[in-house]
């Protein structure tokens, strides 16, 4: 089985106003965020939703609208995808690294329109 899209994220200018028109549109989204501006919602399609502001991950001038999330389980498996598409030329955004406050391990890689392609496992895998 191919790749299966895990989010999809969008990076809002205003987090409060997409909030607001996203809960209007009928996507159930938490009435308050806590921590990191990230807030998501799991769709019964099995992937999950999320608007997320990325202070820390990617600077606002290089912000994208659009962000693809594809969560892999493995390190090892992020690693390989991450050296696999920037040996066939695709440019490497951040070479893999850990979140701990979230236990995640990502790599993120531009696709050829400048959106960002999140690759994801568990930091412990």
């Amino acid at each position: 089985m191919g790749l299966e899209l895990y989010m999809l994220g969008l990076i809002p200018q205003n987090i409060n106003a997409s909030l607001e028109f996203y809960r209007r549109l009928g996507i159930d989204l938490p009435e308050r965020i806590e921590g990191p501006p990230h807030v998501g919602a799991k769709m019964e399609s099995g992937i999950t939703f999320f608007l997320n502001n990325m202070v820390e991950l990617v600077p606002e001038a290089d912000r994208p609208r659009v962000m693809l999330e594809f969560y892999l389980k493995e390190r090892a498996l992020v690693d390989a995808k991450y050296a696999e598409l920037t040996g066939y030329g695709y440019q490497g955004y951040r070479a893999p690294f850990d979140v701990p406050p979230i236990k995640m391990y990502f790599a993120m890689i531009n696709d050829p329109d400048g959106n960002i392609v999140l690759l994801s496992a568990d930091q412990e895998s």
